[in-house]
This record gives C-alpha cells, sequence and structure tokens, in this order.
C-alpha cells in the first residue's frame, strides 16, 4: 500500500517508541508519517483534570512534543499530527482504510498493551485491513531518542508461514520490503505440526516442505534480488518455532485471516504469542 504510516500516539513510553519506529519506517519507504492522538481515549494515568479543554490541551502537548524530536532527528520526515475526538479504536480503523501501516506501543513480555486503553490494541489488530506493528516500550531494536539508538546486532527480518502459497502473498511482500529498506536478510519460518508425521519420517516431511517453501519464495526473491533469504523448517508447535527462530530478528512479521464481519476481531494463537514474547517489533498482516 501507498498511503503513510499512522501512529497512535497517547503520550506514554510505549506510543513514544512506536512514533520513533513509524518515523524510521516512513523515512525508509518514504511515506508520510502521521502521528494520531484521541483526546476522549487517553491514559487512566493522565495527570490533568478531566475537562474536556485540559484534555485537549495534554494531546496537543504530547503531538507538538513529538513532532518536535522527530523533526529534529529526521529533518526530510513529511510529518503531520490529528487531534481526534472519536474514540482511538474508531479513529485508527478508520485511518487504517488507506494507510501503508499503522503502530502502536505495546507494554513489554508477557502482556500486550494497549494503544490508549485496555483491549484497543487488540481490536486494530484484529480488525484494520492494513498491516499493524506493535512496538514495545524500551525495546533495543528501537531508536527511541538521542540517547537509546537501535541495537546493531539485530540483522535479519523473521516471517512466520502458515502454509506455503498465494495466500502468504501480503506477508511476504510487508517482509521482502521491510528487509530490503533496511538492508538486512530475511529468514523464511514454516512450521510442521507433529501430527503430519504420521507413517512420514521427519526428514522427508522436511526435505519437502522446503522445496515448498522455495517455490513460494522464488517470485519474491527475484523481485528482491538484493535480500539474502534462509529457510527454517521445523517439526513442532508453531509458536515455539517461530519464537526460537525471532530472538535475534529486528522484526517479526505474522500473519492473520480477514474475518468477514467488522464486529467480530480475532488473532490466532501464533499472533498473540508473538506479540506477547518475541523480542522486537512485531507486525500483524491480515490475508485472504
Amino acid at each position: 500500500m501507498t498511503g503513510p504510516v499512522v501512529v497512535g500516539l497517547d503520550g506514554s513510553p510505549a506510543s513514544v517508541t512506536a512514533a520513533w519506529w513509524a518515523a524510521r519506517e516512513a523515512v525508509d519507504r518514504r511515506r508520510p508519517l502521521v502521528l494520531l492522538h484521541s483526546w476522549t481515549t487517553q491514559p487512566l494515568d493522565v495527570p490533568i483534570a478531566q475537562e474536556a479543554r485540559s484534555k485537549q490541551r495534554y494531546g496537543r502537548e504530547v503531538l507538538e512534543r513529538a513532532s518536535a524530536e522527530l523533526l529534529h532527528r529526521h529533518g526530510d520526515l513529511a510529518l503531520t499530527t490529528e487531534l481526534v475526538s472519536v474514540p482511538a479504536t474508531h479513529a485508527l480503523l478508520e485511518r487504517g482504510e488507506n494507510a501503508s501501516m499503522l503502530v502502536l506501543g505495546s507494554l513489554g513480555h508477557g502482556s500486550v498493551a494497549s494503544f490508549l486503553l485496555g483491549s484497543i490494541s487488540l481490536h486494530v489488530l484484529g480488525l484494520t485491513s492494513c498491516p499493524t506493528v506493535a512496538v514495545r516500550a524500551g525495546d533495543p531494536v528501537v531508536e527511541a531518542g538521542w540517547d537509546h539508538p537501535a541495537a546493531a546486532d539485530r540483522n535479519e527480518v523473521v516471517v512466520g508461514l502458515q502454509e506455503p502459497g498465494p495466500a502468504a502473498d501480503p506477508l511476504l511482500e510487508f517482509a521482502f520490503t521491510s528487509a530490503a529498506t533496511r538492508g538486512t536478510r530475511l529468514q523464511a519460518v514454516r512450521a510442521l505440526p507433529l501430527t503430519s508425521l504420521a507413517n512420514r519420517r521427519e526428514g522427508d516431511l522436511e526435505a519437502e516442505e522446503r522445496v515448498r517453501l522455495a517455490e513460494t519464495l522464488a517470485p519474491w526473491r527475484e523481485k528482491f534480488p538484493d535480500v539474502p533469504v534462509t529457510k527454517h523448517v521445523a517439526t513442532g508447535p508453531a509458536t515455539q518455532v517461530l519464537l526460537t527462530a525471532s530472538t535475534r530478528g529486528c522484526l517479526t512479521v505474522v500473519g492473520r485471516r480477514r474475518h468477514p464481519s467488522q464486529l467480530t476481531w480475532k488473532l490466532g494463537p501464533v499472533a498473540h504469542a508473538a506479540l506477547h514474547h518475541v523480542p522486537s517489533p512485531v507486525a500483524v498482516v491480515p490475508h485472504d
């Protein structure tokens, strides 16, 4: 998608880290950046009165402070801000219809953060029509201020593929583009369930799956010839295989099937596990 990078910013450390990650991504992808703040959906610990005017003033201050820092760091960044009165979930889902990606803050290992309040992140991640990235506060992969440079030892984008084939194309497009903009390698991960070993030898099955995975990757390797690619096929629980493969990644990409109803959201167990435990930003990409 060719739209802007949109980040939900509430002033919390997680959302500020997400804004720094989103700014770098926008510059690398040559996309405009939109900082979005919903003044009607703010953190519960904001030390301000509950009057609407005070909430709006807090929102403007959050946007102005982040804008100044990001423009000072990235002089060529095309940045706009939006202070909205609609609930954050509605605003983000609406912007996601035309965005290249949404970026949200996350609390850290063990629990998925909310952007702003409780279940907002999960609803957005489960319903949005564009890729959505969750970024943790203090993530060593992310440059988050002049005194917090990005770690230099994370040098690959990891993409987990539930099933090789056309359904994987949205994930691979996002993952290959991310690797190309970063100048890093890509690791494609495929987990085989233990039940698939019935009457089969593990080595034979994994060899066959490597061939299928190579065929799925072939057109994307041709489109991105400068991106080095490795393949990881292993038998075992998908969450365990992906988490093991992602320990040194700078970005992990997982998929989510689109739901026919915008009233129901659903993230699969692998996406949930990645959002809780992968030690890097996690992108959830919707696909058919």
